[in-house]
């Protein structure tokens, strides 16, 4: 995918802005990547001046007018008028135009999927959750984004993107097919997650992020310089079956729903997973088993990695991630269980966007392949 190969940033000497690597680019690849950085300039800063636009992207004016026009040929950019300040001269100004690019992505999840259309500024416009058919998955997936398409069919959807750990390759060429549409854009969910953050969340960090999400089992993504690392064949944050603690148990059967719903019941363990902020004796013992546990890996993630902040996302309550954040820091200092102390562990906050925002990065997949730059840009 494009966002995963792109090259390390250089320092752009005469206006002291991040400029991407050009150098074996063709024209046509330097100036589709001129258009991206430009919107993206604009989303993130805008409104904003032709003036103020070359400050941030560190392109000339000629190059800046051209482009502009173009995004507005497109639908994308608006201009509006800003007035001087103090009375002086006014001075055209350029806005996103979020409603010039919708798409929609997809969380599979043998549980509960997930679906959410979105614009091109990341505002969620429609969201729905469908059951998995077991023996025909992409049949439920296609359906979901059919449902979808026919519910908004006057918006200009440029794509889909799945967020997923148990989708092929295959299974996308027949969604292709069964749905008529472009092969949608695939991540694991982790990834998915930390693209959210990235793009509309919370802006990576120097020395990197990482993510836990929480679901029916446990896993863990990283950004590093802001571009996503999987490790050989995909295989990093995999940490479901480590035997952690001081029991030595796998993290999924600790920390993963099924035993969330065992401690709590089934009646309560859908109230959490649909949001509801609940408390009782039972879920808070939960929650010092999962720190107990998940300090392990949290530990040699600050360790081997360091990122600046770790995340944890779920579909429980903010409450429950919270409450789960500080017991993770009454854990490592409890030297009862290990006869060390860990000053070291990175700051941990709970992520921005409900599910880790796995569905919301899916949905980001075909804007950072087609509209906007990419994650290293």
């Amino acid at each position: 995918m494009r966002y995963l190969r792109s090259g390390p940033r250089r320092q752009a000497q005469e206006t002291g802005v991040a400029r991407g690597k050009t150098v074996g680019l063709r024209s046509g690849e330097i100036a589709d990547r001129n258009i991206r950085v430009i919107l993206e300039a604009i989303r993130r800063h805008g409104p904003l001046t032709r003036m103020e636009l070359g400050q941030h992207s560190g392109l000339t004016g000629p190059g800046i007018t051209n482009i502009l026009r173009r995004l507005g040929e497109e639908g994308l950019v608006i201009s509006n008028r800003r007035n001087g300040a103090g009375g002086g001269p006014t001075a055209t100004e350029f806005a996103l135009r979020p409603e010039g690019a919708y798409s929609i992505g997809i969380r599979v999840r043998a549980r509960r999927s997930e679906a959410v259309l979105i614009d091109l500024s990341g505002q969620v416009h429609d969201r729905i959750y469908f059951s998995l058919d077991p023996a025909a998955p992409t049949a439920s997936v296609s359906e979901a984004i059919g449902s979808m398409i026919e519910r908004h069919a006057d918006l200009p959807i440029v794509g889909v993107g799945i967020a997923s750990n148990i989708w092929s390759e295959a299974q996308s060429e027949e969604l292709a097919a069964l749905s008529g549409l472009p092969r949608p854009e695939t991540e694991n969910e982790c990834t998915a997650g930390l693209l959210a953050e990235r793009t509309i969340g919370t802006p990576a960090p120097a020395g990197g992020l990482a993510m836990i999400v929480l679901d029916d089992d446990v896993q863990a993504g990283f950004l590093v310089r802001g571009v996503p690392y999987s490790g050989v064949h995909g295989r990093a944050g995999g940490i479901g079956e480590m035997r952690t603690g001081p029991d030595n148990v796998s993290l999924n059967k600790v920390a993963g729903f099924g035993s969330l719903c065992a401690a709590v019941g089934k009646e309560d363990c859908a109230r959490l997973l649909s949001g509801e902020d609940i408390s009782s004796p039972e879920l808070a013992q939960w929650i010092r088993d999962v720190a107990s546990h998940l300090l392990d890996p949290i530990i040699g993630i600050a360790g081997f990695v360091a990122p600046s902040v770790i995340m944890i996302g779920s579909d429980l309550p903010r409450g429950v991630i919270e409450a789960l954040i500080h017991q993770l820091s009454v854990e490592r200092r409890d030297t009862s269980k290990r006869p060390f102390l860990t000053p070291w562990i990175s700051p941990m906050k709970p992520a921005s966007f409900s599910g880790g925002g796995v569905a919301l990065g899916a949905a980001l997949l075909p804007f950072l392949n087609t509209l906007l730059p990419p994650v290293s840009a």
